[in-house]
């Protein structure tokens, strides 16, 4: 029997998201149909939903976006962080079927159908994000088509959690290569790449506009895969080697830790989100999950050097135990503090040339206050290098 909401979504298949905690929501499917299970997160951000499906760090994560309508811009070729979407599933209120831009190549649904990416819509994703909010992010599964809800929660269950999964060898390239593309601008195009410095980028899936931003200060950048050991880096003969982003708990990434420890006080080190959780591991430091993470385009931090307030972009699920890198007796300080936890978004190696971000400064999507951060590790390697 066709009800009043089936008729407000026509053509959609009937689409259940069910929780673990047993919760389940009633929608209609877009994308493809089938099953998706992982981690649910909440993002904040009204725009950008493209870079958020393909930015690697939500590998085996469902997302669900807090603005009422997702999709009016369509897709396209540019705003891609990485080849391909990485999010599980995708959870959104209103899906828009019409999409308008200048530059879209295509439709959001179309293009979750073709990788093969459930989403549902049409349902209170205000009530699922508080509940993320108040109990905290837990296992989910999608079912479009032809949903069975106590299987679905079964799966949701049997999910687990994020604590102690590397999931950044799932994600990590096979081979080395080399970024040639700069800063690209909608009206300009792309800019130049290249320059006085060379970086080695270690990618536990690094997004692409962090490579454009390496290049956009002048550094050619050599991308090698998330085990490369420190002897392979050094013999690169880097100016300085950056730390990127990736998926998952860091601390199972023993073979990244050791391969920091050995490279410290030998080559300048920028590391940002899970490369700064790594970088605060390999300072001996520990790491901790947060309930439901920090994810969207909005998130205040306190320079604790300028005392400025810089608006960020962020998505992780851990963070760095301050006290840890106390008890550890390293001569370490926190840079950055976020204002709405008073978590730890930022250190400095007070001995070696080395710091991190736990927030994203390329800002992909999002606000560009943190940008002068890239232009800091080039100080940084010219004081290393006497250039």
């Amino acid at each position: 029997m066709t009800t009043l909401a089936d008729a407000m979504h026509p053509g959609r298949p009937r689409a259940v998201l069910a929780l673990a905690d047993g919760t389940v929501f009633r929608g209609w499917g877009f994308g493809a149909r089938g099953t998706a299970v992982g981690e649910v997160v909440f993002n904040t951000c009204m725009t950008g939903y493209q870079e958020i499906l393909t930015d690697p760090s939500y590998h085996r994560q469902i997302v669900v976006m807090t603005p009422v309508q997702i999709g009016n811009t369509g897709v396209n070729s540019r705003d891609e962080e990485s080849s391909r979407p990485w999010v599980s599933g995708f959870v959104v209120r209103e899906s828009s079927r019409i999409f308008s831009n200048w530059r879209a190549g295509g439709g959001m649904e179309s293009y979750l159908e073709r990788h093969g990416i459930p989403g549902i819509e049409g349902i209170d994703t205000r009530a699922l994000t508080r509940r993320i909010r108040d109990k905290g992010a837990q296992g989910g599964a999608i079912g479009v088509g032809d949903p069975d809800e106590k299987g679905l929660v079964e799966a949701a269950r049997s999910w687990g959690s994020m604590v102690g999964k590397d999931l950044v060898r799932e994600v990590t390239p096979e081979k080395e290569y080399t970024w040639t593309e700069g800063p690209f601008h909608p009206l300009r195009g792309t800019g130049p790449s290249g320059g006085k410095y060379h970086v080695v980028a270690v990618d536990y899936r690094i997004q692409r506009n962090i490579l454009r931003e390496l290049s956009g200060v002048g550094c050619r950048v050599t991308v090698v895969p998330a085990a490369t050991g420190s002897e392979r880096i050094l013999g690169l003969k880097p100016d300085g080697v950056f730390l990127s982003n990736g998926p998952g708990d860091p601390e199972p990434l023993g073979y990244a830790v050791s391969t920091i420890r050995d490279l410290f006080g030998k080559v300048p080190i920028f590391g940002i989100c899970l490369g700064h959780q790594i970088l605060g591991l390999a300072l001996g430091g520990r790491t901790c999950k947060l309930d439901f993470g920090h994810h969207g385009g909005n998130h205040p931090v306190r320079n604790l050097s300028t005392g400025r307030i810089e608006i960020t972009s962020q998505n992780h699920g851990f963070v760095v135990d301050p006290e840890s890198l106390l008890r550890a007796g390293q001569r370490v300080e926190v840079t950055h503090v976020n204002l709405n936890d008073q978590t730890v978004e930022g250190i400095r190696h007070l001995q070696f040339p080395a710091f991190s971000v736990q927030y994203h400064p390329e800002a992909s999507p999002g606000p560009h206050d943190s940008g002068y951060l890239f232009e800091e590790f080039t100080r940084m390697m010219d004081e290393f290098s006497g250039k």
